[in-house]
């Protein structure tokens, strides 16, 4: 359901849209409807959005905002995180109301995962 001035849709820039797919769907299970080759929507995720071509990429150290996902099993994640190709930025720490990592993903974005 929409609703009025809430968060609705979310593109997010990728230097290679097949990687960025590949690597989302492994570790995350992600599923996408194609729009042509350089763009490519996800659903079902706690958000709509998609990926669209660009030859940019966003970390936390550009100002950037940070994607954060959530898992029940963050060493898990983790683990699967680096097995589909990921690089640790941040390992697990502590914060207040649980802990996180953050990673970047093959196109270089840079993304978190937190979990109580």
């Amino acid at each position: 359901m929409n609703r009025h001035h809430s968060i609705n849709y979310l593109e997010i820039p990728t230097r290679n849209i097949l990687s960025s797919k590949a690597f989302f769907s492994q570790v995350f299970g992600w599923n996408y409807v194609d729009y042509g080759p350089e763009y490519s929507c996800f659903m079902d995720v706690g958000i709509t959005g998609g990926f669209y071509q660009a030859d940019v990429s966003f970390t936390l150290a550009r100002g950037c905002p940070l994607i954060v996902l959530y898992s029940q099993n963050l060493e898990q994640t983790q683990a699967s995180v680096i097995a589909a190709g990921g690089k640790i930025s941040a390992d697990i720490f502590s914060f207040p109301g649980g802990r996180r990592f953050h990673f970047t993903e093959p196109s270089g974005n840079e993304y978190a995962v937190w979990s109580e």
